[in-house]
C-alpha cells in the first residue's frame, strides 16, 4: 500500500514539475483594429485621469479659499 502511494505521489510531483515548465504557444499577432482600439482606450483613460485631476485641483483651491489658508490650529499664517 505504501509503495502505491509513493508511486502515485512521485507521479503527481513529476506531472506538476512538467506542467510548471511547459511553454505556451506565442500569442497571435494583433491586428490593426485591435491596436487602434487599444490606443483609443488608453487615450480615453488618460483623458479621464486628467479630468479627475482638474476636479481635484478645483476642489483643493475652493477648500483653500473657503478656509482662507488658515491652518487647523487656529493661528493665522503671515
Amino acid at each position: 500500500m505504501k509503495k502505491i502511494l509513493m508511486v502515485l505521489t512521485a507521479g503527481m510531483l513529476a506531472g506538476a514539475l512538467v506542467a510548471a515548465n511547459a511553454k505556451l504557444p506565442p500569442a497571435p499577432a494583433k491586428t490593426d483594429a485591435e491596436k487602434t482600439a487599444e490606443a483609443e482606450k488608453a487615450a480615453a483613460a488618460k483623458a479621464k485621469e486628467a479630468a479627475e485631476l482638474g476636479k481635484a485641483h478645483d476642489k483643493a483651491v475652493a477648500n483653500w479659499k473657503k478656509n482662507k489658508g488658515i491652518s487647523m490650529d487656529g493661528k493665522a499664517k503671515k
